[in-house]
């Protein structure tokens, strides 16, 4: 089996790293990919988001399964486009994909089916949104329309942060044209936490739980980022809640896709809001989290082929998916400004003194001269599997002080 995997970051090598121990694949390529995931696969020169180049490549190669990491090639349609030339091809369709792709589009799904979520509007005046900004109370939450790499969420305390916010997005155009529209939200308190699932067209389920840290410093302060680590399972994740979020959410939400025809087949990501016990959807998104991913495919332990085989197939609920009761933890080194401004292309030392039970993931890398260098704002996750997350926090943590570059930036406290 050949087998092709596209995008460059941290949730590809973790999907190659998991795909190398199926003894029934005998090649595996990534496009871009990156220096780690050069070691286990054959990296193939062309964009993500060069749809026509890839199916060439696919068709020359006679790639057997090609699976999508991120979500840009998804809202653009590269599902559909090799559907109709007959290549198998694991994530959602064009209009499937829109529920990340358009945050109006998601908020319209989940009031129309009565899923849990915060209260809403969608505005494209500017003025107007200004007029109504005190009716959704403060903090306030505005979020630009469309893929924003996920910055296009503003937290505002007041009236003031609110109009600049507003201001910024939709006559500045700080995110382009995804913020030709945006999505004032009331803010909700409580606990953030995902859910990630595999979806046919009769099933969704959901993975192992993980808790994603975003803010960039300690204790949840400063900027939003892609997540600056994550731990599985989550600490709050009870059998209460887990049932909860599947008669709530995950069961509502299938049913919604039934109803509005939407084909969905693939990973959906659940963005939730926790508070009393009461699960909110705060998002979807349509394909594994980052780093999430690097996290739950550690410890899954049934053959990733062989799920989206049964995806791909509308047979879902007759495989049986297991986990490694050992629990997991990532940490992501980033370059020092990130998620703001950050240099690239600083030499990285120590990976080859890290421990055997260490998995390093590559983010944002790549070979310069012969050299590993960083090439990004999150560098690489630190990923340790064992007896618990303490343990496995504390076994990260010791390892990570043997590496080293320059201006590098961690979290001290993921699953601590």
């Amino acid at each position: 089996m050949k087998v092709l995997v596209i995008g460059s970051g941290g949730r590809e090598h973790a999907i190659i790293y998991k795909l190398k121990k199926d003894k029934r694949i005998k090649e595996l390529f990534c496009a871009r990919g990156n220096a780690g995931i050069s070691k286990i696969a054959t990296l193939v020169d062309i964009d993500e988001n060069d749809t026509k180049s890839l199916i060439d490549f696919v068709k020359k190669e006679n790639i057997d399964l090609t699976i999508v990491g991120p979500e840009v090639p998804l809202v653009n349609g590269i599902v559909d486009k090799f559907e109709k030339e007959n290549l198998k091809i694991f994530g959602p369709n064009k209009e499937c994909a829109k529920l990340e792709g358009s945050k109006s589009f998601c908020k319209d799904f989940l009031v129309r089916h009565n899923i849990n979520t915060a209260k809403y509007k969608e505005y494209t005046d500017v003025n107007l949104a200004i007029k109504e900004i005190d009716g959704f109370g403060y903090p306030v939450v505005i979020k630009a329309d469309g893929l924003c790499g996920g910055k296009g969420v503003l937290i505002c305390k007041n009236r003031q942060e609110a109009i600049q916010g507003l201001k910024e997005i939709m006559d500045n155009k700080v995110f382009k044209t995804a913020g030709d529209k945006v999505v004032v939200e009331e803010f909700l308190e409580g606990i953030e936490m995902s859910v990630l699932a595999f979806v046919d067209n009769n099933s969704i389920v959901p993975m192992v739980s993980a808790k994603d840290h975003k803010k960039v410093f300690n204790g949840e302060k400063g900027l939003n980022t892609g997540g600056m680590g994550t731990f599985s399972p989550s600490d709050i994740y009870t059998e209460n809640l887990e049932k909860r979020i599947k008669i709530d959410i995950l069961d509502k939400t299938l049913e919604g896709f039934k109803k509005d025809n939407l084909n969905f087949k693939g990973v959906l990501f659940v963005g939730l809001m926790v508070n009393d016990g009461v699960p909110k959807v705060l998002e979807f998104n349509t394909r594994f989290g980052d780093p999430e991913t690097q996290v739950v495919l550690t410890r899954l332990e049934t053959e990733l082929v062989d799920i989206i085989e049964a995806i791909l197939n509308n047979s879902l609920d007759k495989i049986d998916i297991k986990y490694t009761k050992k629990e997991c933890v990532c940490v992501i080194l980033s370059s020092g400004g990130y998620p703001e401004k950050y240099e690239i292309e600083k030499e990285i030392y120590g990976l080859e003194n890290l421990d055997d039970d260490i998995v390093v993931y590559h983010s944002g890398t790549k070979l310069k001269d012969g050299k590993l260098v960083t090439n990004g704002g999150r560098v690489l996750g630190i990923t340790c599997l064992d007896s618990s997350v303490e343990v496995a926090s504390n076994k990260v943590y010791e390892n990570i002080k043997k590496i080293n570059f320059e201006n590098m930036h961690f979290r001290t406290d993921i699953g601590r």
